[in-house]
């Protein structure tokens, strides 16, 4: 079997939802496999804890180091009733499921807990970030179609 034939294995494998792939002619034996695990995320707040759980490929496990956006207090008097929101992955924020369409949610929204707060692409796969509690969204820090790094602060919110 060639090189060719196996990067076009792993790619279809990569892109279906088959976890282990093995094939066997004669002499030759390829056996793929792409091992998902759950990986819990996490964030700390002085008044809450928060987590997200997120699925990884841990082939394509990247180690990169965390750089969290800054939130300058003339923006937002952080009360310490604030909790940061913080991207569990790294990609592309989107406020709205389509260009041109409605914000997920905007500031002074109240959300409920489980409701999508947007989108981080990566991948080319669409993840939906969800509210993890009842919260009042104080201020979207992320930027629209712009990327985030894993730990950056996308929303301050104010929980329920």
């Amino acid at each position: 079997m060639n090189l060719k034939v196996i990067r076009e294995l792993v790619k279809l494998i990569d892109k279906s939802n088959i976890t282990e792939f093995e094939y066997e002619n004669g002499d030759e034996r390829i056996y793929l496999s792409k091992n998902v695990e759950v990986v819990t995320v996490t964030a700390q707040p002085q008044t809450a804890a928060q987590q997200v759980t997120q699925p990884v490929l841990k082939e394509q496990e990247v180690a990169v180091e965390a750089k969290p956006t800054e939130v300058k207090e003339k923006d937002v008097a952080l009360d310490t009733n604030y909790v940061e929101v913080k991207a569990p992955i790294v990609g592309t924020f989107y406020e709205a499921p389509a260009p041109g369409a409605e914000p997920f949610v905007k500031e002074g929204d109240t959300v409920k807990k489980g409701q999508t707060l947007c989108i981080i692409e990566a991948m080319k796969i669409m993840n939906e970030i969800e509210a993890e509690f009842d919260c009042k969204i104080i201020k979207k820090v992320g930027q629209n179609a712009k990327p985030v790094e894993y730990g950056e602060t996308i929303f301050i919110v104010e929980p329920l």
